[in-house]
């Protein structure tokens, strides 16, 4: 049985990093155009630098919660991939293996055409780092107005799901979104972890809907799930 997850914010609020979107979050004190899309980088490279040398201090310490545990539990039973939308490395330290991020990850660099990715953990990137072939680094995120480059690997990925789980998402940032469209059929139950309901009335599909922090309704689901290990689909 193939299980795809697909992870957003929420699933990482929980261990203590703050949300892009919600009223607190970091867009609440950070204009998207001055730190978020290529311009910026162009325009004030060391304001973009700094941005995400930040994001990397605060995520040091922090640790995989309940959820991210209960995921990679999931994983013992069933062919389980997860596709977050999150940049931080919570999922990669909580033990998953099959991880698809749609949006960058925070410890890498990259060059303009990502032909030198460089892994940097969570130490600050020297304004003008360069790679081993010299080329000027900037972080490996997909900014706002890019190409998602692991978009269709992720659709991919969906195709083959026997089942779908969606945590932590209100399903409100495309491309990313549009996933959950993309299952086999509409016999693929879906479900959402989420104390919000995500748009997704153009499903046909079963939804069942837990209305809990991941961290405390992941477990719960798992549990659930582990129940199903023997069932052939």
């Amino acid at each position: 049985m193939k299980i795809v997850v697909l992870t957003g914010a929420g699933i990482s609020a929980d261990s203590g990093i703050p949300t892009y979107r919600s009223s607190d979050g970091l867009w609440a004190n950070h204009k998207i155009e001055e730190v978020c899309i290529p311009e910026a980088l162009e325009r004030d490279r060391a304001k973009v630098i700094n941005f995400y040398n930040m994001r990397r201090r605060e995520m040091a310490g922090k640790q995989p919660n309940a959820g991210h545990k209960a995921l990679a539990e999931l994983a013992q039973y069933f062919d389980v991939e997860i596709i977050t939308q999150n940049i931080d490395n919570l999922h990669e330290l909580a033990g998953s293996t099959k991880i698809t991020h749609l949006h960058g990850e925070l410890t890498k660099l990259r060059n303009d055409d990502s032909s030198q990715i460089i892994e940097i953990g969570l130490r600050d990137q020297e304004l003008d780092e360069t790679a081993p072939d010299g080329s000027l680094l900037r972080p490996h995120i997909v900014f706002f107005g890019e190409a998602v480059p692991m978009f269709d690997k992720a659709r991919d990925i969906v195709k083959e799901a026997d089942l779908l789980i969606v945590v932590g998402t209100s399903l409100a940032v495309y491309p990313a979104a549009s996933l959950v469209g993309w299952v086999k059929n509409n016999d693929v139950p879906i479900y959402v972890v989420d104390p919000s309901v995500p748009k997704i009335p153009f499903l046909r599909n079963k939804i069942y809907h837990k209305k809990e922090r991941a961290a405390i309704g992941l477990p719960k689901l798992v549990e659930q799930l582990k129940e199903f290990k023997d069932i052939k689909f």
